[in-house]
């Protein structure tokens, strides 16, 4: 039997959750403390203000949102904060609500993707706000990405398997 279009939307959307959360990780690996809180001006946000932001973000709109949880996110806090955590704090906290939102899309029914919700004084559907976290996690991810390029000057590898040295077959010879 195939799988329901509900299904495939919540499963992709909770690996897709873990495959930017597994990037991240990596940027992170690549860094000192101090590139994770560093700012070409005031008006740049650090990786580590964007990862306390994707935090609040999931947690605010599917953690509280989508799964009934209380709200207790403290936005400001996210771009204010100025290198007082350690980048595998920031991590183990974005890992432990990435796990709690998992949770919730686990529990999400089809039904309930039609179901209006408000974050944020927003009048979204499950549905919306379940995108929503996707689509703003992966612009942010993006941002990360760029700038442990910009940092360490290195291909971080997320997309070797495409490259032409991967499309060869064993034994090709390169043109």
């Amino acid at each position: 039997m195939a799988q329901q279009l509900e299904s495939v939307f919540l499963d992709f959307s909770s690996r897709k959750l873990e495959e930017l959360f597994g990037r991240i990780r990596e940027c992170l690996s690549r860094l000192t403390p101090e590139q994770v809180w560093a700012r070409g001006s005031e008006a740049e946000n650090a990786i580590g203000n964007l990862i306390l932001h994707l935090n609040g973000n999931v947690r605010q709109w599917i953690v509280s949102g989508v799964g009934g949880r209380s709200n207790i996110r403290v936005r400001e806090r996210e771009f204010t904060t100025r290198g007082d955590l350690d980048p595998a704090d920031l991590i183990a906290q974005l890992e432990q609500t990435l796990s709690e939102a998992s949770a919730v899309l686990s529990s999400v029914t089809p039904r309930r993707l039609a179901e209006g919700i408000t974050v944020q004084d927003y009048q979204v559907s499950v549905l919306e706000a379940i995108y929503h976290v996707v689509e703003h996690f992966s612009q942010h991810t993006g941002q990360i990405i760029f700038a442990t390029k910009v940092f360490t000057g290195a291909d971080l590898g997320f997309y070797r398997h495409l490259s032409a040295a991967a499309q060869r077959s064993p034994g090709e010879k390169t043109p």
